[in-house]
């Protein structure tokens, strides 16, 4: 059986427009992502499914409209973890000027 890389895409999300490829990588560049996501205490979301799907969208690209609910929960998780669930409900009401990210983790 194949291993697939280890490969990390980070989303950035104003409140404004559908989330955005902020960064995508394989390998070393994974876990330079990773590591600069850690350092600014930005959750990280394990999801290998996911991870194989936003790796295929293109750097600079918003995630698709088929996508959206399933990031709004990861979202919505993150923010809760971080104490601003609120905050990002808010956000997301008002489309303010708000913005995280999130990397995606894929590693077998």
């Amino acid at each position: 059986m194949n291993k697939l890389p280890k490969f990390a895409i980070a989303l950035e999300y104003d409140g404004k427009q559908a989330p955005l490829v902020t960064a995508k990588g394989h390998d070393e560049i994974a876990n330079q992502i990773l590591r600069l996501a850690h350092e600014a205490d930005i959750p990280i979301q394990k999801d290998n499914e996911l991870a194989l799907v936003l790796d295929q969208i293109d750097l600079g690209d918003h995630v698709p409209e088929a996508l959206y609910v399933v990031i709004a929960e990861i979202l919505t998780f993150a923010y809760r973890l971080s104490g601003k669930h609120k905050d990002f409900m808010d956000d997301i009401q008002m489309h303010s000027e708000a913005s995280a990210e999130i990397p995606y983790l894929h590693d077998e």
